[in-house]
């Protein structure tokens, strides 16, 4: 008996089936059975899956005589399935890399449950990928309960893909498909609410396709009046089970708002049917109404004629666009509002003693900036530092003490238009005028392996949705570049032909690794419940720019970190522009959950988790030449490295002058790690080749010398590592070289 019975209905989907197929075969969880069901399609999908077949004992195909449609369909494939779970997947979706796995590992966890939900994602034809919006009700218990416990549950999109039944539970109590257009409502509805125990699983297990044509759904026709049948099957349902009777007032909101919402969808019905629809909704909504209920102000268009809900959608498409014009009004003359009061503003003299100060798009005291600030506070403490913050979220993060405006405020005008230093790692807004005076100190995110700024100009793929000519306008402003070896002078004096002067400075942010305490990765590791004794493996890939979503597995991490067994702890943090879309979805929230894994994405200062881990295990981040600061193991997973500079571009072979050891498969990654390769002689002569090249002028005095030189304006010797120091200018210009 395997462990899932996987139901594929099959219907003109022939240019996504075998993907589809494919998704479900190569899982690692093999312990499963694939039932086929063609559905009398009239292209090549019963060749496709014959084949399918034949390469595969775990498929069984059912060529089905007559079309049926979706639900009978599925109905077709129950009799033959004999696993403890059932899973609907529709022909033209797929599964996740390791979705079976995380599944099988939930239902085990929560003692095999009738139900366990898990999340989806939206994945467009043009390429981008949407997480469903209500993930988070998967996140809120560990423990199995039931719908009544927990009504939200059923906010969820009331489909049947996003679930595994048990099979025992769905025979028990007959459940069955009706046929329709709309069947998954008169499904969804029972299971979840006669299920004793249902399960959440917060991982993305499925990527639902968003076809640009041929989703049923979005085809306009008199099919659409099918829910009403199907609501008819759901409100019979629940007067068979007495003990389903205090749901009726929820199912009578459910219907009106799911009726509302078909009729409003311009691509759903043909406009001539559009009030016969909206007369037998009410008539249904009048007849199902649970006495003594209180209809929600949204559905009370319901209680009165056709005529007078088309008013009130035309009055709420007009309020709609009054409220856009007025916005653009707004928008207007706050333009000319703004370019009257910068032309004030730039009367007013600058402020000596005023720095503002901003990191990763205004996210928090982070990075190079973060390092300088807190040393100005600490050598000129005569200095005002002011962050900018992009949203009342943000600025709520902040320590108490930090001073703060919210970007594009009145207050943020005021500030920027008196402040002489300006510290970045990334552009400052076009809207922000450079007065002559101010000091703008850019201090970029890392040492560049991947093209950037200019040179993205012959990579088209990379720099899609990025203005290079308005970001390098924007780079005029710069007054210093800040480097931390010569490699980055170079390439950022290429990359931005802009007037600046770039400062040997080293990395300020990379000061604390230098500077560390013995114990403080000890402390960091005790705050993130690393076990003691324990062998800490960080892992940070990069984000892939040509990707939608940035997003790629390169590593079953579940896998992985049962490679590296129990005496290690892995550690991931993802790019921070992933934190918050899809890709903690892919299981690394479920394997953070269960323990398998430490997700450190949202971990605020990565140089904690720098100095807390025992090697590094990255692909093309950035945060490798910091990482060599520390002169810890570095391993090197390239297993896209041609793909990666292609589409992306790179400074130099990182392949062949790398930190450490280079994989490029799971098992070379594994062998390495088992056969404790990363610590040999060899990987450590390679790490010093790479830190003499790359940590030049990390001396951990970088904040201190930027603080000093341009701010106090100091004289103060180079950074110690520099060749040639003693043939340097006189103190004070020694760490500059014009660009």
């Amino acid at each position: 008996m395997p462990r899932f019975s996987i139901i594929v209905p099959v219907f003109r989907v022939q240019g996504f089936l075998e993907e589809c197929l494919d998704s479900v075969l190569e899982q690692s969880f093999r312990d499963i059975e694939v039932i086929a069901v063609n559905d009398c399609s009239p292209d090549g999908c019963g060749e496709i899956l014959d084949a399918c077949a034949a390469r595969d004992a775990r498929v069984r195909v059912l060529h089905l005589p007559e079309n049926v449609g979706l639900g009978r369909a599925r109905n077709a494939g129950m009799p033959h399935a004999t696993g403890d779970y059932l899973l609907f997947l529709d022909s033209d979706d797929t599964l996740t890399p390791g979705a079976l796995r995380a599944m099988a590992d939930r239902l085990q966890e929560s003692a095999d449950p009738d139900v366990l939900v898990f999340d989806y994602a939206r994945t467009h034809w043009w390429g981008g990928t949407r997480r469903n919006v209500l993930a988070h009700l998967l996140a809120e218990d560990d423990a199995a309960f039931t719908a009544a416990e927990r009504p939200q549950i059923l906010d969820l999109l009331m489909v049947v893909w996003n679930k595994a039944y048990r099979r025992s539970f769905v025979e028990r109590e007959g459940f069955a498909f009706p046929p329709g257009y709309y069947e998954d409502t008169p499904w969804t509805f029972p299971v979840m609410l006669s299920a004793g125990r249902i399960a959440t699983l917060d991982r993305i297990c499925l990527n639902y396709r968003q076809r640009r044509q041929g989703n049923i759904l979005s085809t306009t026709s008199r099919k659409h009046f099918d829910i009403h049948e199907q609501y008819e099957r759901v409100f019979a349902f629940v007067d068979s089970r007495p003990a389903l009777a205090g749901w009726r007032p929820y199912l009578h909101t459910k219907m009106g708002e799911h009726c509302l919402d078909i009729l409003a969808k311009p691509d759903r019905l043909p406009p001539s049917d559009k009030a016969e629809f909206f007369h037998r909704t009410a008539g249904m909504f009048r007849r199902y109404r649970p006495e003594g209920a209180v209809v929600p102000p949204e559905l009370r268009v319901l209680e009165g004629g056709y005529p007078a809900y088309r008013v009130r959608r035309q009055a709420g498409r007009a309020a709609r666009e009054l409220g856009r014009r007025a916005r653009r009004a707004r928008t207007a003359a706050g333009g000319r509002l703004g370019r009257a009061r910068s032309a004030l503003g730039v009367r007013r003299p600058l402020d000596p003693e005023l720095a503002v100060y901003s990191a990763f798009s205004h996210r928090g005291v982070l990075g190079d900036p973060a390092a300088i600030y807190h040393k100005a506070r600490e050598l000129a403490p005569h200095l005002r530092g002011v962050w900018v913050v992009r949203d009342e979220e943000q600025a709520a993060l902040l320590p108490p003490d930090v001073e703060h405006v919210l970007l594009g405020s009145a207050r943020y005008r005021r500030i920027t238009e008196r402040a002489t230093y300006f510290v970045n790692n990334v552009n400052w807004p076009g809207t922000l005028v450079k007065r002559p005076g101010s000091v703008h100190i850019h201090t970029h995110q890392g040492t560049p392996l991947k093209y950037m700024g200019a040179d993205l100009l012959d990579k088209p793929g990379a720099r899609y949705g990025l203005d290079v000519p308005q970001m390098l306008r924007r780079a005029d402003r710069w007054d210093y570049s800040l480097v931390a070896n010569r490699h980055s002078e170079l390439v950022w004096e290429r990359a931005y032909p802009c007037h600046f002067t770039s400062l040997r400075t080293g990395s300020p942010r990379n000061d604390v690794l230098v500077n560390a305490g013995s114990g403080h990765g000890d402390r960091v590791r005790a705050r993130l419940g690393v076990p003691a004794g324990h062998t800490v493996v960080l892992y940070a890939p990069t984000r892939r720019d040509h990707r939608r979503g940035g997003h790629v597995d390169r590593i079953d991490l579940a896998r992985f970190a049962a490679d590296l067994g129990p005496d290690h702890t892995l550690i991931v943090r993802l790019h921070p522009s992933l934190a918050t879309g899809p890709a903690r979805g892919l299981g690394l929230a479920e394997l953070h959950r269960r323990g398998v894994l430490i997700d450190a994405t949202d971990e605020p200062h990565v140089e904690d988790l720098m100095l807390a881990s025992d090697v590094l295990l990255t692909d093309y981040s950035a945060l490798m030449f910091d990482y060599a600061v520390l002169d810890r193991p570095l391993v090197i997973h390239a297993d896209d490295w041609g793909t990666y500079t292609a589409s992306r571009g790179a400074y130099f072979d990182l392949t062949a002058a790398p930190p450490g050891p280079v994989t490029r498969s799971h098992e070379e990654l594994a062998g390495l790690f088992a056969a404790g390769a990363w610590r040999e002689e060899g990987a450590a002569r390679a790490r010093s080749a790479f830190r003499d090249r790359f940590c030049e002028f990390d001396d951990g005095r970088a904040a201190e010398r930027v603080v000093r030189t341009l701010m106090l304006g100091e004289p103060m010797a180079p950074p110690a590592a520099v060749p040639d120091a003693s043939a340097a200018p006189a103190a004070g210009r020694d760490l500059l070289t014009s660009s």
